[in-house]
């Protein structure tokens, strides 16, 4: 190899491995990590976090507080809407959440409701438990159509508030009898496949999110 090609070579290099430093930074350029909260970590949702069609010591905030062994309390409620989220939140930041897991929008889809509301919704609720300084997991919830209308809002609201983003809770799971109750809602298998995907992208961010003790 010439000089002028190892130099070549050494830039191309140097350029690669600060790309790389940039976009790792950028992985983790999230509003709140470390989170100031000192509180609980909370799921924050609807029947998917309350868990209904699971049996007992199966819903996946109990399943993911097993496999992380981080207590979290489960605030998810049956039926509720993000306006409904939104009406109950200032209950729950009063915890100082120092993780909320938020998961919240299938029913505003089921209902026809707008889109644009729900979304206004998260984000309020989102900016609630930032002024916490709670740490935001966004999880998304795929649209009750057969093209999901909602993955690319979701992805832009995480952008916007530099929160966690999960997308779409029931992919590999809607759809599939193995892992379903009912039309809508996991089974304790789907929520084993929640609970362990969401382990498997949290555990990465432990060290800074673990309760302080």
């Amino acid at each position: 190899m010439t000089r002028r090609r190892l130099v070549v070579f050494i830039s191309v290099l140097a350029a690669l491995v600060c790309v790389l430093f940039w976009f790792r930074g950028c992985d983790r350029d999230y509003a709140n990590f470390p989170p100031r909260a000192t509180g609980p970590w909370v799921a924050f949702g609807d029947s998917l976090t309350a868990g209904y069609g699971a049996s007992p010591g199966n819903t996946y905030p109990e399943l993911l507080s097993q496999t992380l062994s981080i207590a979290i309390q489960n605030h998810g409620r049956t039926g509720d809407t993000t306006s409904d989220g939104l009406s109950r939140v200032e209950e729950v930041a009063r915890l100082q959440p120092r993780v909320v897991l938020l998961c919240l929008g299938g029913n505003d889809s089921l209902r026809g409701e707008s889109p644009s509301r729900m979304f206004n919704n998260l984000s309020q609720i989102i900016d609630r438990f930032h002024a916490e300084g709670s740490f935001v997991v966004l999880i998304g919830i795929r649209s009750a159509s057969l093209r999901d209308r909602h993955e690319a809002r979701f992805s832009e609201l995480a952008h916007a508030k530099r929160v966690f983003y999960v997308p779409d809770m029931l992919k590999g799971i809607a759809f599939r009898p193995v892992y379903m109750s009912d039309a809508i809602h996991p089974n304790d298998a789907g929520y084993g496949q929640i609970a362990e995907r969401l382990a498997k992208m949290l555990k990465p961010l432990l060290p800074e999110l673990a309760v302080p003790k």
